[in-house]
């Protein structure tokens, strides 16, 4: 057992969009940007600025940069921390715990020297009570892995650091933008967000080619491996048999870094925080098939803003801001709960503004 000192702030979260205006299984009453390219879109009635307080969660643990926080799936009260740097850490979930174990160390295996690459996420099987398994993202020196881990059943609360079993490896050009959570969806299959492979302006133009899985929202299928991949493609995925070159894996395209998301539940639906360029950060809702246009555009503004582009084909943001309110975008979720006294009644989004 391992102790460690202070830290991990509670919640930190500043934006609220309202879901309101709606029936349970309609579609958002969220207005859309300016079908002008290149011109600001007009933001919701429903958005709103709230300053909450930061409190310190647990503060007799401190952590070595924490990019994941997920409960476990035991059954227990206890929850995960992800360390960028390769460890996953697992301890009771009560303000005065004293104490963290080591539920999985796999740094000889990250490379997490740059700012932006390391252990990235981590998901449960949906069946990991029946088959002990999980899945990390994580980068090495010059690719990002995707990988199944398990856990002896008779002793959930570790995982088996020689059990790893790559599904996936995506060649990554520059050490930044890689996105890296990873998450499984209501439909049972694992959604993987992939950053366009780094540099600025995303100069291979990955975002726009779908013969690349960098810029990305890949969905596979873990339990039904076909042929010589590790993985399955989902009868429905868009580009499932389509020729010309694009992969099999896409779900949607035209990101620059997603570095989080999430799946709200009435009606199900996934949010998702694209980090921007120089200028504009977005959320977008994320439907199957759909090119949320970087690097033709930079959330609803063309890119770079000094040309034209034409928007047509294009899914642009439900919300966007420039770096006058924040700067990067990192993730958030929508809450049904009581206990926030601006919530809505049909749910509102919580987004995470550095």
């Amino acid at each position: 057992m391992e102790t460690f000192g202070i830290s991990l702030l509670s919640i930190l979260l500043a934006v609220v969009l309202g879901c309101g205006g709606r029936e349970k299984g309609n579609s958002p009453s969220i207005p859309m940007p300016s079908e002008t390219a290149g011109q600001p879109q007009s933001p919701p009635g429903s958005f709103s600025q709230l300053l909450l307080k930061l409190v310190e969660a647990y503060p007799n643990l401190s952590f070595r940069q924490p990019v994941e926080f997920l409960p476990a799936a035991d059954g227990s009260d206890r929850v995960l921390v992800v360390e960028k740097g390769g460890r996953v850490l697992i301890f009771n979930n009560h303000s005065q715990v004293q104490s963290a174990d080591i539920f999985l160390d796999i740094t000889g295996r990250v490379d997490s020297r740059s700012s932006e690459k390391g252990l990235l996420g981590l998901a449960f099987h949906p069946r990991f009570a029946e088959n002990g398994h999980f899945y990390v993202n994580y980068t090495n020196r010059t690719e990002t892995v995707v990988a199944r881990y398990r856990v002896d059943l008779r002793e959930p609360a570790r995982g088996l650091a020689d059990s790893e079993h790559i599904m996936l490896t995506i060649p990554q050009p520059y050490a930044n933008h890689n996105g890296g959570h990873l998450a499984f969806g209501p439909d049972g299959y694992l959604y993987i967000a992939m950053g366009d492979g780094g540099s600025t302006g995303d100069p291979q133009g990955n975002g726009q080619n779908r013969a690349t899985l960098l810029g990305k929202l890949l969905r596979i299928d873990v339990d039904k491996p076909d042929g010589n991949l590790a993985y399955g493609i989902p009868a429905d995925n868009p580009f499932n048999g389509r020729q010309g070159g694009s992969r099999p894996e896409i779900f949607a395209y035209g990101f620059r870094n997603p570095w989080k998301f999430s799946f709200d539940r009435f009606p199900v639906r996934l949010w998702l925080a694209d980090v921007g360029q120089d200028s504009v950060e977005e959320i977008d809702i994320v439907e199957k098939g759909l090119n949320y246009g970087w690097n033709i555009m930079e959330g609803s503004w063309c890119y770079p803003a000094s040309r034209q582009c034409n928007a047509e084909g294009l899914q642009l943001p439900v919300w966007e801001y420039r770096h006058s309110l924040g700067k990067s975008i990192a993730g958030g979720y929508v809450y049904y709960g009581s206990l926030i006294p601006i919530s809505y009644p049909e749910g509102s989004l919580y987004m995470a503004i550095m």
